[in-house]
């Protein structure tokens, strides 16, 4: 059995942990701020435990990177799912009244009663491609929007519109900017402002090889956490 079991209710600003002992018993309690150096803070905390376990709510959401930092300092760490530390909060007061220090108790005691709760392994390469798969869908649906709000705009002022693809040449072909204003009366395209789709598309495009600290590795907790 664990000999001291460490709750984490992980927010964006802020983490507190509680540590436990088999007998559901308070030992200690620290929050720390978000930061690189939320990892370390809790780590000297719970040197006085050796033999320890993490459990850190919501591992694959906002606990997410402060779970994966534990991990690569070669901690044990446990997932545990919020409505799990809900009924264990619900059990043991009666209510479902939150702060940060019962949560974290609530996340000890449901990390060392329940089989249910899966431990946390290191992120891999697939995790890193994941990231930059969803950035590209991002990339696209901007670059989408963008062009249709231009579309719409330029079927105000330009009989027909323009062709599909918006280039330089039909820029040229309707007019420079002086002269598209001289005909509208100094007006302003409305809601395209900013609109620049080659830097969209270069950006979608570019390669991610000026990304390399997203490539996962077992470095320091210091290092992680700078990353």
């Amino acid at each position: 059995m664990t000999a001291v079991m460490i709750g984490v209710d992980a927010h964006k600003g802020s983490h507190t942990a509680v540590a436990i002992d088999p007998a559901e018993i308070p030992l200690g309690e620290l929050r720390v701020r978000a930061s690189s150096r939320q990892a370390a803070r809790l780590l000297e905390w719970a040197a006085a435990w050796p033999e320890r376990t993490w459990g850190v709510e919501g591992a694959g959401g906002l606990g997410h990177l402060l779970a994966q930092q534990l991990v690569a300092a070669g901690e044990q760490v446990i997932d545990v799912q919020p409505k799990l530390c809900a009924r264990v909060r619900l059990l043991s007061s009666g209510t479902s009244n939150k702060n940060d220090p019962n949560d974290a108790r609530s996340v000890a005691v449901a990390a060392l009663r329940s089989p249910a709760c899966h431990q946390v392994r290191a992120d891999d390469h697939l995790v890193v491609l994941r990231v930059w798969s969803r950035r590209h869908r991002q990339l696209s649906s901007l670059r989408t929007q963008a062009a249709c709000r231009l579309h719409a705009v330029l079927c105000e002022i330009t009989p027909g519109g323009v062709p599909k693809n918006i280039t330089t040449a039909n820029r040229v072909r309707h007019g420079t900017g002086r002269e598209r204003d001289q005909r509208h009366g100094n007006r302003a395209l409305p809601g395209c402002g900013g609109i620049d789709l080659s830097a969209m598309r270069a950006e979608r495009t570019r390669p991610p090889d000026s990304h390399t600290s997203c490539t996962p590795s077992r470095t320091s907790v210091k290092s992680s956490g700078n990353a």
